[in-house]
């Protein structure tokens, strides 16, 4: 599973701001979206293009179109992700996928999934914390199941249990991340991380 940590400068410093517990939820999602925003560039290097030829104001040329790319987050943390890809990519296709995790076992339970057509397609799916693994690997799970070409999940941050499991079980996605902390805790929260990003994205 080829991992692809974002050492830039800007990303740190974004990611340095969301781990502080003292930035407001305001400033978090607009963090949120900017270090999306970085994740995104780097995830899409190897999104396959179209030769196209175009006329400028003074000759033809030849150039290159996007091919069709999805998005999914897993809601609800993923969503904090989205925007990102869609000014990206106006013209990306969205899904969601809705993954509870018990709190007792850890493991995820899946009620909701809107998917548009993936078969073949790029597909980015978006989970800020990949802790566990075990929500991105059900999400991958059903991506696989209906048909997508090639998945590559965004995470603001990761646990190295997280990059392994999913490793395990899915070694043909690609992941791209801020960066790879130092482990999970009791809680299988991801420490030193930035906490519950849900709540600090929506201020619960």
């Amino acid at each position: 599973m080829p991992l692809t940590i974002a050492e830039h400068p800007l990303a740190e410093s974004m990611l340095t701001a969301l781990r502080d517990e003292a930035t407001s939820p305001p400033l978090f999602r607009l963090l949120a979206k900017r270090l999306s925003l970085v994740l995104c560039l780097e995830a899409t290097r190897k999104l396959s293009t179209t030769e196209v030829r175009v006329q400028t104001p003074l000759a033809e040329t030849g150039g290159a179109r996007l091919a069709s790319l999805v998005a999914v987050p897993i809601l609800r943390a993923g969503l904090g992700m989205l925007e990102a890809v869609t000014e990206l990519f106006p013209e990306v296709t969205v899904g969601y996928i809705g993954l509870e995790r018990d709190h007792a076992t850890f493991e995820p339970s899946l009620y909701y999934s809107k998917l548009p057509p993936v078969e073949g397609r790029f597909v980015l799916l978006l989970d800020p914390m990949l802790a566990t693994g075990g929500s991105a690997s059900a999400a991958c799970g059903a991506l696989e199941e209906a048909g997508a070409g090639h998945v590559t999940l965004l995470s603001v941050v990761a646990a190295p249990e997280g990059v392994r499991y999913l490793a395990d079980r899915h070694p043909e996605v690609d992941v791209v991340t801020a960066a790879v902390d130092d482990g999970l805790n009791e809680l299988a929260y991801i420490v030193p991380g930035l906490g519950d990003f849900g709540d600090r994205l929506f201020g619960t």
